[in-house]
């Protein structure tokens, strides 16, 4: 799967002795917009998947201790083979259990595309369910570099398809996007035309920050098409395209959970190298303090 590459282009950043003093002095009143949501602080397992699947519990308690609330997880099913095999014989019950007892909740996961298929869908609605899950988040479609504008509207409506059955189950479907749904495509940008063929009410967006690097921000797409989004993965980053915790990039915070709201987002989730993770957390506590 291509799935290894999604995030292969990430570099870790290390905070210099002066951090704790710029996460003390932000002015609470610039991000009053997040203060006002008081959307609890989630962190997506991906970028830290090798030590939690060594040790789950331990790692999970961890992220609780860094001041995370929630969690995303993957599919241990979909992601068998890029991280999560471990993870895969653990009854749903006792992984539920597991992230409770942490301290954690566990709204959202991410599933591969093939997990939505006709074949699967009951499997892991059954599993989300287990889990405890209010949303099933497809991890974008992988189509290969040859594939036409009409093959992503061929997968959007697999995933419209499937995402009626989520909806029967109690649960919302969502769409998580990478940096090649913003590139042009028989004359549309990728993402604007998902953003045209999903239906509205079956398939949110889990809109992923990271795109600045491409000169697309999250609160320009909050404000196009509001209502329409889910959820954020958070990350932040230099000019020059290095990852550092949230809050010590070159993204405004400030327009960003204004926005947010007008999008319709419920939560979101930090998803950058576990050198950034606490700090971003520390950061994000601050503003809604």
């Amino acid at each position: 799967m291509k799935i290894m590459n999604r995030r292969s282009f990430l570099t870790k950043a290390t905070l210099g002795a002066g951090a704790a003093l710029v996460l003390s002095q932000i002015p609470k009143q610039v991000f009053a917009g997040a203060a006002a949501a008081k959307m609890p602080i989630g962190f997506q397992t991906f970028p830290i998947r090798d030590i939690l699947a060594k040790d789950f519990a331990g790692t999970l308690k961890m992220m609780a201790a860094q001041g995370y609330q929630l969690t995303e997880m993957c599919s241990p099913k979909g992601y068998a083979q890029i991280g999560y095999g471990p993870l895969v014989n653990i009854k749903t019950s006792d992984m539920r259990s597991i992230i409770n007892d942490a301290g954690l909740s566990c709204p959202s996961c991410h599933f591969g595309f093939g997990e939505f298929d006709d074949n699967n869908i009951d499997d892991r609605i059954e599993f989300a369910q287990g889990l405890g899950l209010t949303q099933m988040i497809c991890s974008t479609f992988w189509l290969p570099k040859t594939a036409t504008i009409n093959d992503y509207y061929a997968a959007a409506d697999k995933l419209n398809k499937a995402a009626e059955k989520i909806k029967k189950a109690g649960m919302q479907a969502g769409f998580h996007n990478h940096e090649f749904e913003f590139a042009t495509l028989d004359g549309q940008l990728i993402y604007d035309a998902l953003m045209q063929r999903f239906d509205s009410d079956l398939v949110k967006m889990q809109f992923q920050t990271e795109v600045i690097n491409l000169g697309y921000k999250a609160a320009d797409y909050f404000k196009k098409y509001p209502g329409r989004f889910i959820s954020s993965h958070l990350s932040d980053w230099t000019a020059d395209k290095k990852q550092v915790p949230v809050g010590q990039g070159i993204i405004d915070w400030k327009a960003f959970f204004a926005a947010a709201k007008t999008g319709g987002v419920q939560n979101f989730f930090i998803e950058m190298d576990l050198d950034n993770l606490k700090d971003s957390a520390t950061y994000i506590h601050q503003l809604q303090a």
